[in-house]
């Protein structure tokens, strides 16, 4: 009976280690991290996160381009306000849009080269203290390069 008990607690704590692709952000407060799907194609970049009716608390999505411009996204069919944190190829924060307004097409940028696009819930940046210059390190993201 304790052997059974001790293989399903081993299984358990497995289950919690195998997280998956994440972003993990230095804030000026400490470390903030977000659960990541990764939108690399341009199928999945296109579709984003359009039609989702939530997005859970540190989850996002990491979008991957194949060079640095000053991408920029829109809000049509996305219904729910996204936070869009602009990254260099190096991992620095470029910029932060908040509180994106759902069903929009005004297009959305920071005017500033970025590599990477984490869309999170409106307002998750400010409230984990996000900011323009935090560094962001990406953990089982293979479509990262460093």
């Amino acid at each position: 009976m304790q052997t059974r008990a001790a293989a399903a607690l081993l299984l358990l704590v497995a289950a919690c280690a195998q997280k998956g692709p994440a972003a993990r952000i230095q804030t000026r407060a400490g470390r903030v991290e977000v659960a990541l799907e990764v939108a690399a194609s341009p199928e999945t970049r296109s579709r984003g996160l359009m039609y989702r009716r939530e997005l859970p608390d540190g989850h996002g999505m990491l979008f991957v381009f194949d060079a640095d411009a000053n991408h920029e996204f829109w809000m049509k069919n996305t219904l729910i306000p996204l936070d869009m944190i602009f990254i260099t190829v190096d991992g620095r924060i470029a910029g932060v849009h908040k509180n994106a307004t759902p069903l929009s097409t005004a297009g959305i940028s920071v005017g500033t080269p970025s590599r990477y696009v984490l869309e999170v819930p409106g307002g998750w940046a400010e409230r984990r203290g996000v900011a323009v210059g935090d560094l962001v390190e990406f953990v089982d993201v293979p479509e990262v390069r460093a």
